[in-house]
């Protein structure tokens, strides 16, 4: 349960760096030497890459499973 805590917190991280990236830019259109939007970028690229490292532990480790209804479905009988 600990683990889908932590990826909707950074599911979450993600999007409000993405809108605070998004704010920054329409904020310093006309300010070329502002870096704040490449930064909060930064930030979400990394958020990102730690969101994909817990999913993929995750499921590595077995505490996040697939409970898709069309995974379990019986398989046909291979004619030959």
């Amino acid at each position: 349960m600990l683990l889908k805590a932590l990826i909707v917190i950074l599911f979450i991280a993600v999007v409000i760096s993405l809108t605070s990236a998004l704010i920054f830019l329409l904020k310093d259109m006309n300010v070329p030497e502002s870096k704040r939007t490449l930064y909060a970028l930064g930030i979400r690229i990394a958020l990102a890459a730690a969101l994909m490292a817990t999913i993929a532990y995750g499921i590595q480790t077995g505490q996040l499973k697939n409970k898709a209804p069309w995974d379990n479905l019986p398989k046909a009988p291979v004619v030959e």
